[in-house]
Formats: structure tokens, C-alpha cells, sequence
């Protein structure tokens, strides 16, 4: 009779004692997440003038599948939810709010293109709906004090041209410039980064700059107007299908600049092979990514990795297509935030641990580029190789090079 109290007040403090640990552990879920399921919104250019890029969410679609296939992420499933805004703005405001509001994803991920994307931007930091990985290498997504909800993915468009100004200052110090971009942020931040590094000189380097509109079918006439500036130096900032355009022109009435070229168009699948390969032979850019049909990387671990899945979840796809080893490298950066978030899948651990990532290296980036984040460092890569279009190849050359964005 006189044990039992005790035996009661163990047992109750056994109790309290799981009570808590159960609190400890405890998970935490916003809109788009359960203990079976996480839902990611994404909007791709399926259709319209950024087209080329649709291989990327299928890509990533089928990464997930495998991520799914293999027990999920601590046992959810990912449902990946991917619409088509055919690069259009309004179409991506009205699909952003359908998988938002309708869909309830919990967040959005590798959403493509700049004007896109900056149609939304606010609305999804005003909504707390992480914007991450954007497939759109613009340096304004790397602002984590006005949009702590926005991150980006690739380098910024801006450290690239900075790279590509360093490169011809050093090697065609008498250079006459022509530029050709895209008219919108895509292409003005390339502008902007050329003249970060030609300084004061750049009204006499910068001999000519030409914008097209993503509407028109053609830029021949671009073209052939630039060439007529005299300039021995293009740095073309434009999307695969006019990239392919240029060079076929400028290849058709003999214009031979030094020609660099934007990474987002470096595609041999969806570029170079369309342009022909002798149209493209010397054509330059800098990259970050491992080309799949390049036989240098058939021993290299990732790249093994790389094919198995393409083998098994992607067969027949066109491997020389770079924007599938883009999409790859996205898709298994985000599975490896979501697995850093253990049983905290709410949008801002999602943001803190997006923006805690410790030297990641995805399987298809080249060996010494690595993905690294900080609370005030929302730009996970900021590396770059030099490299050269040759005999149906990128060679990269030189080392890699950091280009960081100025703060």
C-alpha cells in the first residue's frame, strides 16, 4: 500500500518524460506538406521562344520520380507539379497563383526566365512562398534583405559577363565591342557586368549595342547591321533559338569576330548542332556544368551517376542537350535542402536551410564548382570555367575562376 504512490508518481513522470520527448520531436508542416507527401509548384517554358528550356523540367521531373522510387525523402513522396507559361508574363502570373492558391504547393522551384520570374517575385514574398533555385541566372536574386523569399541558382548573368570582359581586355586589349542582348533584365545585367570591368573606357570599347525583342521571328537583320559596325568582338547575350540564329548568319556572310556567348545558350543539342558545327567552331563562353557527351567525363563518378539515371529514367533523351545536366544538378541540390530540413517542412526552414548550404557538389557541376549559401549570400554558384566550341566539343580551358557579385 505504500509503494503504490510511488509506483504512480514514476509512471507519471515517465510519462511527462515522453510527453516532451514527443514535443521535441514533433513535426512541423506548412500548406503542401504531410507525413506522405511534398508538394513543389514549378512553371517552364513548354512552349513559345524559350522552348529549349523544356527539357529542363522534364528532367527534373524524372529525378523526383527516381528520388520517389527509392523511398522519397524520409519516406514522402514528392508531387511535383510543372505547368507551361510558353515565357510569357501574364501566362506566368496566372499559373504562379493556380499552384499557389489552387495547388497549395509549398513552395515554388527552378521556375525559368527572367521577365517571368519578376512578374511574381513580389507576390510571392508578400505570400512567404519561398521563390527558390530559379532557373534565371539575374543578379537581382540575390537580394536577401528586400526578398528573403527569392533565391537563384546558376551564376548570375552579371559575374559571367565581368568573367568574359576580364577575358577580352587580356587577350584583345585594342578590342572594338559589339553587343547583342535581349531586351529585358537577362540580357541589361550582361551589359551591366561588361561595363563593371571596362570602367571608364567602356563608351570606347562598347562600340555598338543591339537589343531584340523574344516576339521576333528572326534577328538576321540584327546581324548583318552589327556587322557592319566593324567590330571584331561579339558578346551575344540571347536565348538557344536565337543564339543558333546568329551564329548560322553570321556564319552565312562571313563574319568572323571573336564571339562570346551567353552559357544559358551553350547547348550543343539545342544550339550548336541546329547552327552546324562548322558555323559554331571557336565560339566561346564560360561554364560550370559537365557535358554528357563528352567523352573526357566517361570515368568521372558523377557523370556515371548522371547516365544511369538518364539510362533508366529518361531513355533515348539527348544527352548532348546541356540543359539536362542543368536540371539534374537543380532537382538533387533541392532534394539535398529538403533532406536538411528532416522534419521541419515548413517554408521558412525551407529558406534557412536553402540559404545553409555548406560546398554542395552536384553530380553533373565540373570538379572544384561547388554550390554554397549564406544568409547574406543568396548565390549558390559563383565559379566559372573558360571554354571553347571545338571539332562538335566545348574544351574548357584554363582554371576555374570565381566571380563573385559585388555587394
Amino acid at each position: 500500500m505504500i509503494r503504490l504512490p510511488s509506483r504512480l508518481a514514476a509512471i507519471s513522470a515517465a510519462a511527462l518524460l515522453l510527453s516532451a520527448g514527443s514535443a521535441l520531436a514533433q513535426k512541423k508542416y506548412d500548406t503542401g506538406a504531410t507525413d506522405t507527401e511534398i508538394k513543389i509548384g514549378n512553371i517552364e517554358a513548354y512552349s513559345g521562344p524559350a522552348s529549349a528550356y523544356g527539357i529542363i523540367g522534364k528532367t527534373e521531373e524524372a529525378y523526383f520520380k527516381m528520388v520517389n522510387d527509392n523511398g522519397g525523402i524520409k519516406g514522402r513522396k514528392i508531387n511535383f507539379i510543372s505547368y507551361d507559361d510558353a515565357y510569357s508574363p501574364p501566362k506566368t502570373v496566372e499559373q504562379t497563383r493556380k499552384l499557389v492558391e489552387s495547388d497549395e504547393v509549398l513552395f515554388i522551384f527552378n521556375a525559368l526566365g527572367t521577365p517571368t520570374q519578376s512578374a511574381v517575385q513580389k507576390y510571392l514574398n508578400t505570400k512567404k512562398v519561398p521563390q527558390l533555385f530559379l532557373a534565371t541566372g539575374a543578379s537581382k536574386w540575390d537580394d536577401p534583405k528586400n526578398f528573403p523569399w527569392t533565391m537563384g541558382f546558376q551564376p548570375s548573368y552579371r559575374s559571367e559577363a565581368r568573367i568574359f570582359a576580364k577575358y577580352i581586355m587580356q587577350t584583345k586589349p585594342d578590342a572594338k565591342v559589339a553587343v547583342f542582348f535581349q531586351n529585358d533584365d537577362f540580357g541589361k545585367d550582361y551589359v551591366t557586368g561588361l561595363k563593371d570591368v571596362f570602367g571608364a573606357n567602356s563608351s570606347k570599347i562598347i562600340i555598338a549595342e543591339e537589343s531584340y525583342e523574344t516576339s521576333e521571328p528572326t534577328i538576321d537583320s540584327h546581324i548583318i547591321k552589327l556587322k557592319g559596325t566593324g567590330a571584331d568582338v561579339l558578346v551575344n547575350i540571347s536565348t538557344p533559338k536565337f543564339a543558333a540564329q546568329a551564329i548560322k548568319k553570321m556564319h552565312e556572310i562571313g563574319w568572323k569576330p571573336m564571339h562570346l556567348m551567353t552559357d544559358v545558350s551553350i547547348s550543343i543539342g539545342a544550339v550548336m548542332k541546329p547552327a552546324g558545327f562548322d558555323a559554331s567552331e571557336g565560339v566561346l563562353s564560360a561554364g560550370y556544368l559537365k557535358d554528357a557527351s563528352d567523352p573526357q567525363w566517361k570515368d568521372d563518378a558523377g557523370m556515371k551517376k548522371f547516365m544511369a539515371f538518364v539510362d533508366k529514367y529518361m531513355p533515348g533523351a539527348n544527352i548532348a542537350d546541356a540543359n539536362m545536366v542543368y536540371g539534374y544538378a537543380a532537382a538533387q541540390t533541392m532534394v539535398h535542402v529538403l533532406e536538411q530540413c528532416g522534419d521541419n517542412l515548413t517554408r521558412e526552414n525551407i529558406m534557412k536551410q536553402a540559404a545553409s548550404i555548406k560546398g554542395f557538389s552536384p553530380d553533373t557541376l565540373i570538379p572544384g564548382i561547388h554550390v554554397k549559401t549564406s544568409a547574406a549570400d543568396f548565390a549558390p554558384i559563383e565559379q566559372l570555367k573558360m571554354m571553347k566550341f571545338k571539332d562538335g566539343k566545348w574544351d574548357l580551358f584554363g582554371d576555374v575562376l570565381s566571380a563573385e557579385t559585388e555587394r
